[in-house]
């Protein structure tokens, strides 16, 4: 049986950022159930995010890889005016649309390049506590491998049931999903744009390459939502926004990849315990509209980092301090949540709507085995940029 500081399970962005901090100190082991990244819904950062990237000295490859500035936010939201905001009002400067993959290869071949062990595809077959570690069963392309750990971070995402039970307990806002498109057609360069309707609100950005998303958001159990599982008829709904509608023409349109996501806010309390640590969407998941995803999964790597080193060297505080921490900026993002969600006062009598209205702040109800999974952050100095 091999040895190991820490495994890292998903190498996500969190997971990836987490194991190229750890790997120049510790022996880390990095999996992951996909053998490359793929393209996915998230593909977003923040001004601020350059901060973080120079911090982990990250900004160098980044800027060569050719992302796509994002330099405004368009929106209808409240009102039936559309709204702009320049970047040029962020002190951090303008955000970026992705190339999702090549984002995500780039962590990947950093975490390695620091020294970080990679087995992808690898899945995760038990994880049982053995002594003052774990020892944890894999499955690597088809062949068993067993590993004992000091330290487990889950950085499994959304869906991660990765901790064994009674260890914490996840928690979700709502039912919000996301249904999309993506397909090679023109929008508006270097723009986010969001459009309110009354069944939900509309996202749309240009991405590297020629590419561009536009996506729905509702509740699951809403018939917008059961409406909207059909590509034709989601097309059909958002040529008939005002705001969104004239730019959907293009016939790519019609040939568009279409999916569906999870899309509700979570979080997993507490964030750390004895020998373990979560990060990005497996300790704290938004809904989307904070456009914050990919910038708490670099946040949550980084200080899910810090924290594994402390507990490494037996500092007994780390986990209440990063659990406390993580606390923080859902109570934040709640309060931020409520108030955006109350600017949209046009169909208070539609379910939608009236949901976020009528949501409490405190406590989230508790997420029942099979709920839905969950996506994006704020604060920490990335501000709301994708609100309007």
């Amino acid at each position: 049986m091999a040895d190991c500081d820490v495994v890292i399970v998903g190498a996500g962005p969190a997971g990836a950022t987490a194991a190229l901090n750890l790997a120049p100190f510790h022996r880390v082991l990095l999996i992951d159930r996909r053998p490359a990244p793929r393209g996915r819904i998230g593909e977003s950062l923040p001004g601020a995010a350059r901060r973080l990237m120079t911090d982990m000295s990250l900004w160098d490859g980044f800027a060569a890889d050719g992302h796509a500035p994002r330099y405004l936010h368009r929106s209808v939201w409240g009102s039936d005016e559309a709204t702009e905001r320049d970047a040029l009002a962020d002190p951090d400067g303008h955000g970026w649309h992705l190339d999702r993959a090549r984002f995500e290869r780039r962590l990947r071949a950093t975490a390695a390049a620091r020294g970080a062990v990679l087995l992808a595809p690898a899945r995760p077959r038990a994880l049982v506590r053995d002594g003052d570690g774990w020892r944890v069963n894999i499955d690597h392309d088809g062949h068993a491998v067993t590993i004992h750990a000091r330290l487990i971070v889950d950085a499994a995402g959304r869906n991660s049931r990765m901790l064994p039970r009674g260890e914490a307990r996840r928690s979700g806002d709502d039912r919000l999903i996301c249904t999309w498109l993506r397909a090679r057609a023109p929008l508006a360069a270097g723009a986010t744009q969001i459009e309110a309707e009354p069944g939900g609100w509309w996202y749309a950005a240009p991405l590297p390459h020629g590419e561009a998303v536009l996506a729905f958001h509702t509740d699951a159990d809403l018939a917008e939502a059961r409406l909207c599982r059909d590509r034709g008829a989601l097309l059909q709904r958002a040529r008939r926004l005002p705001m969104l509608g004239e730019q959907l023409g293009a016939t790519a349109w019609n040939d568009a990849a279409h999916g569906a996501c999870a899309a509700h806010g979570a979080a997993l309390a507490p964030a750390a315990g004895p020998g373990w640590i979560a990060v990005g969407d497996a300790a704290l998941a938004f809904d989307p509209l904070s456009s914050q995803g990919l910038f708490n999964a670099l946040y949550t790597g980084l200080a899910g980092a810090e924290t594994a080193d402390r507990m490494l060297a037996g500092d007994a505080a780390a986990a209440v301090d990063y659990t406390a921490e993580i606390a923080g900026v859902r109570a934040t993002y709640r309060d931020h949540l409520a108030a955006w969600y109350g600017v949209e006062q046009r169909w208070p009598d539609q379910p939608f709507w009236a949901r976020r209205h009528a949501a409490p702040r405190g406590p989230a109800r508790e997420q029942r085995s099979g709920a839905f999974e969950v996506a994006s952050w704020p604060t920490h100095g990335a501000s709301w940029t994708a609100l309007p």
